[in-house]
């Protein structure tokens, strides 16, 4: 207890300044805006295409422009939350979410239903899990791994309660109804959310001499974050291919269509699993080595992948533990910064960090389909995203400063 005192203390997050209702508000808002802005359009686009007469190539190229316009607003907007808090970083962006959504909505050509996918990336930049974490770092301190858990948690409920919900609406309504229903339930639960819920004094950062000779302009041009960021930048593109792909593969495995879709989900639910566990594994390894046995592990699931053609429910076991390690990097890349270069710049610095990993994510799917015909089908495809793996590993070996700022093993996160 003595040790928990005194981190909170320096750092100036205890309990007396850290707003109670922020968990749980980022908890339902995260569900909300993912399962709104980002789960819905893969229900609906099926009837988009069908109504409108758009390519579902067109559809799917707006919804990435989105992700790819949230890489490069994140990092002024990583800035933003360094200086200011998140209270109107994360309400201005569920503004502008509820009126991306709507804009979507009632788009009357593709050129206005692209521009409201490109708002909707600033609003995915504001609201989603970025400024999430940094409140949540600045916030809860030594904590702050507990608080990340529960907030990805939470995240990955999303598409549990929305694709459903989703699903249901466009049953009874047109998906321009849908979507319509969805802005008032994004506007009724994010925008008050962020507004109340938010309100507690942003403490200052805490700097060390360290920190202070480590500004957030020299550490970007180190190499060790340099490599850190090529690490999860290939890790990202390997990981996002691979979830796209799965289906696919396991299809040409001869597997049918919906045994191959509950292995996805189960995926999934590894991947919930997975983040109980990263506090565990934070207390009992160093920065760099669960980086690098995180990344590893992702690509030999990948390369299992390539290798063994059943029986199904190996397969199945391969796609859980390799949604577990998912799970896992969700967190590894949350307290990537911190890890290293602590608190006092961690929105530009994470900011910095995503873009790459963000862009990388969005090209995947597409880069994953155009590959696997010149590879000779899925398999190759997958031994070729392992090999990426291998090579984020490598990476990800240099991608720790010599002294990092802080110390991994932080009694503070026992529960």
């Amino acid at each position: 207890m003595t040790n928990l005192h005194t981190s909170e203390a320096a750092t100036g997050t205890g309990d007396r300044s850290r707003p109670r209702a922020a968990l749980p508000a980022l908890c339902a808002t995260q569900i909300t805006s993912w399962g709104i802005v980002y789960y819905a359009f893969p229900v609906l686009n099926p009837q988009i295409t069908a109504d409108t007469g758009w390519s579902a190539t067109a559809t799917t190229a707006a919804f990435s422009g989105a992700l790819l316009v949230s890489a490069v607003v994140g990092i002024p907007v990583g800035r933003i939350l360094d200086r200011r808090g998140p209270r109107t970083v994360m309400t201005v962006g569920s503004v502008l979410g509820v009126a991306a959504v709507l804009a979507i909505a009632y788009s009357p050509t593709f050129a206005a239903f692209t521009a409201g996918w490109l708002l909707a990336g600033v609003a995915m930049a504001a609201t989603f899990y970025q400024p999430a974490f940094a409140a949540l770092t600045r916030w809860w301190g030594g904590q702050r791994i507990r608080a990340l858990t529960i907030v990805t948690l939470a995240g990955g409920l999303a598409s549990t309660a929305f694709a459903p919900l989703t699903a249901t609406l466009a049953e009874h309504l047109s998906w321009r109804e849908t979507y319509g229903v969805l802005a008032v339930i994004l506007a009724l639960v994010t925008v008050p959310a962020h507004a109340l819920a938010l309100r507690a004094p942003w403490p200052p950062a805490p700097a060390s001499p360290a920190q202070q000779a480590s500004d957030s302009r020299s550490v970007p041009r180190s190499r060790p974050f340099v490599m850190l960021a090529a690490a999860l930048t290939l890790n990202s593109f390997a990981m996002y291919a691979v979830v796209i792909a799965l289906v696919p593969l396991l299809i040409e495995r001869g597997a049918s269509i919906n045994a191959a879709a509950w292995a996805l989900g189960l995926g999934g639910a590894g991947q919930t699993l997975g983040r109980t566990l990263y506090a565990a594994l934070a207390r009992h390894t160093g920065v760099t080595t669960r980086t690098v046995v995180l990344i590893s592990v992702g690509g030999a699931t990948t390369a299992a992948f390539a290798v063994f053609t059943g029986p199904f429910p190996l397969l199945v076991g391969i796609a859980i533990v390799a949604g577990m390690v998912r799970g896992n990097l969700t967190l590894l890349q949350a307290t990537a910064v911190t890890d290293r270069w602590g608190t006092a710049h961690y929105g530009r610095l994470s900011g910095l960090l995503a873009a790459p990993a963000t862009i990388a994510a969005a090209l995947a799917p597409f880069a994953g389909a155009a590959l696997a015909g010149p590879l000779g089908g899925y398999p190759g495809l997958f031994a070729a995203l392992a090999l990426t793996s291998a090579a984020a590993a490598l990476f990800a070996a240099g991608g720790t400063p010599s002294h990092p700022q802080h110390r991994t093993n932080d009694t503070c996160m026992r529960p």
